[in-house]
């Protein structure tokens, strides 16, 4: 087997301060994969500006002069972590082996890619990077994620559980990846769905090397959302059975009521009244608010709309010369 060219795509938004060891890294990475023979010279690292608002792009772009290995993408606004990843992907399909993505924040184990080449040369097309261990992360996150992880189990969704965006594809998983043209995309839901032979390499998750973490819990619980309602309608048909639990204690609330005004039995009760309104009230708004956010996807979706626009390239691999490592 050739020595396949590998594309280490980055996504990139507001990076500044950790790109630098982001770029020594990666690029000590890929020499000693070069020198054990596990990628061709040709691989490439791809950073993918997500719209970011500092100098991580003028950072990019200085590194790309001086190392023909640093390529670059730089959109030309915000359009979310996984439509950059769907960028980078793109992009690097065209003339790449297999790519291996990863954020910049150095929290994934970047020792790991040699893990990920070797099981690729062993003949998987998706090589999972799932975390052993959460140790690093707060005691809230940790719950929030084991509940996110059990929650899309229960709704039919298959994810693997501690598994973020560090994965290997080969190319023929980009081909069938970028026949799924949806606006609303959830990675983690929807490569699984792709098949082809896969396994698990594991790692430790370190501290977020520099930097502020770009997703809050505003941003996590969004996430959560959209990875929810993009592959199950479960929550409509769980909308559909509570109406029809609740339609049912009316029914026989009015009969046992009818009961007791032919029996002389005048049943007053301003405080049931109230709650009943409040409780039911409430939960027509949830289900208002639940199928809103389906008709909110289906109108996104038809309007088709790009996923992304690149205002800017870096991208060198044409020119590489056998001396590049």
């Amino acid at each position: 087997m050739e020595a396949p060219i590998l594309t280490i795509i980055v996504p990139c938004y507001n990076e500044e301060a950790v790109l630098k060891e982001t770029v020594s890294r990666l690029s000590d990475v890929l020499t000693q994969a070069f020198h054990d023979r596990l990628i061709s010279f040709q691989s490439t690292i791809l950073f993918v500006d997500d719209g970011s608002t500092d100098h991580t792009w003028e950072l990019i772009d200085h590194f790309a002069q001086q190392d023909q290995k640093i390529t670059g993408l730089k959109l030309s606004r915000n359009f979310g972590h996984q439509n950059a990843l769907i960028a980078g992907m793109e992009n690097a399909r065209s003339y790449s082996d297999c790519v291996i993505t990863i954020d910049a924040d150095l929290q994934d184990d970047v020792t790991a890619i040699a893990k990920f080449l070797i099981k690729y040369r062993e003949g998987f097309d998706i090589v999972y990077g799932v975390r052993d261990k959460r140790d690093t992360d707060t005691l809230f996150k940790k719950n929030t994620a084991i509940f996110f992880y059990k929650i899309m189990e229960r709704l039919g969704v298959k994810t693997i559980p501690n598994h973020a965006d560090f994965r290997l594809l080969s190319r023929r998983v980009l081909d069938e990846l970028v026949n799924y043209q949806e606006e609303n995309i959830f990675l983690r839901g929807l490569i699984p769905l792709l098949g082809f032979p896969s396994t698990k390499v594991y790692y430790n998750r370190a501290e977020r090397f520099a930097g502020e973490s770009k997703y809050p819990l505003r941003k996590m619980l969004n996430f959560a959302i959209d990875g929810i309602t993009s592959f199950s309608v479960t929550p409509i048909r769980m909308v559909t059975y509570l109406g029809t639990f609740f339609a049912g204690i009316g029914f026989f609330i009015g009969i046992y009521a009818l009961i007791q005004h032919f029996l002389g039995h005048v049943v007053t009760g301003w405080t049931s009244m109230i709650l009943s309104l409040w409780l039911i009230g409430g939960m027509q708004l949830v289900a208002i608010g639940i199928i809103g956010e389906y008709i909110g996807k289906i109108f996104k979706e038809t309007k088709h709309r790009p996923r992304y626009i690149v205002e800017k390239r870096i991208l060198t691999h044409q020119s590489f010369k056998h001396n590049v490592f």
